[in-house]
């Protein structure tokens, strides 16, 4: 099992930028794929981007592409979501996530990770 903490939401206005960070325990931290999701209030939980164990190969929804970048930190047991011009529909509760049952292919449906973090909610008014 893994244990999933996030930080670093807040509130932002649009165009500015936020990094997110996610600490990973209780399995090896650099054998899984990492992921973050999203969920808007009355939205159904969304995907935004993940990464595969080594780091090597990431993948991004269309709707954050260019402007958000995954990274992970294997020996900080750490992802990361650097979002940038941000706007104001990227308003959400941002959740990361592990599949622990991949180290290479990347799945962007939610039922395919099985840790789940907290939330960490953020906020781009206009």
């Amino acid at each position: 099992q893994v244990q999933l903490v996030e930080s670093g939401g807040g509130l932002v206005q649009a165009g500015g930028s936020l990094r997110l960070s996610c600490a990973a325990s209780g399995r090896t931290f650099s054998s899984y794929v990492m992921g973050w999701f999203r969920q808007a209030p009355g939205k159904e939980r969304e995907f935004a981007a993940a990464i595969s164990a080594n780091g090597y190969n990431t993948i991004y929804a269309d709707s954050v592409k260019g402007r958000f970048t995954i990274s992970r930190d294997n020996a900080k047991n750490t992802v990361y979501l650097q979002m940038n011009s941000l706007k104001p529909e990227d308003t959400a509760v941002y959740y990361c996530a592990a599949d622990s049952m991949r180290r290479y292919s990347i799945r962007v449906i939610t039922t395919a990770y099985d840790s789940w973090g907290q939330g960490t909610q953020v906020t781009v008014s206009s």
